[in-house]
């Protein structure tokens, strides 16, 4: 998987808001990852940045589909790599961390709105 593009907004992920871009009058980030089978950019909506026993990880969403896509996240210059998580048990184990932050936002939100 090849990606690498800035995530669209003019934040610095350590700044207030940690760069999904979610913070009050800003638009969600978005960044276009290129798969290695396919020749196209494809447009994916930053779920979240998260951390887990040390290592970041990203939560995207390609646009049109509702696939949750997560990949290990690094930044290299201005550039974000993304890398593949290698193993079942890694991978379990971030995705039940994202489901667990991703539902108590979601079920928090839906709380206020009452």
């Amino acid at each position: 998987m090849e990606e690498n593009k800035k995530c669209g907004c003019e934040h610095d992920k350590h700044a207030e808001h940690d760069c999904g871009c979610n913070a009050e009058g800003h638009e969600d980030a978005v960044i276009y990852v290129t798969f290695e089978d396919e020749d196209k950019e494809v447009a994916c909506d930053v779920l979240g940045i998260f951390e887990v026993d040390d290592i970041e990880y990203i939560a995207l969403a390609p646009q049109d589909e509702e696939d949750v896509l997560i990949y290990r996240y690094s930044e290299e210059g201005d550039d974000i790599k993304l890398d593949e998580i290698e193993t079942d048990e890694e991978y379990d184990k971030v995705a039940t961390e994202f489901d667990e932050m991703f539902f108590a936002e979601e079920e928090a939100e839906e709380g206020t709105e009452e």
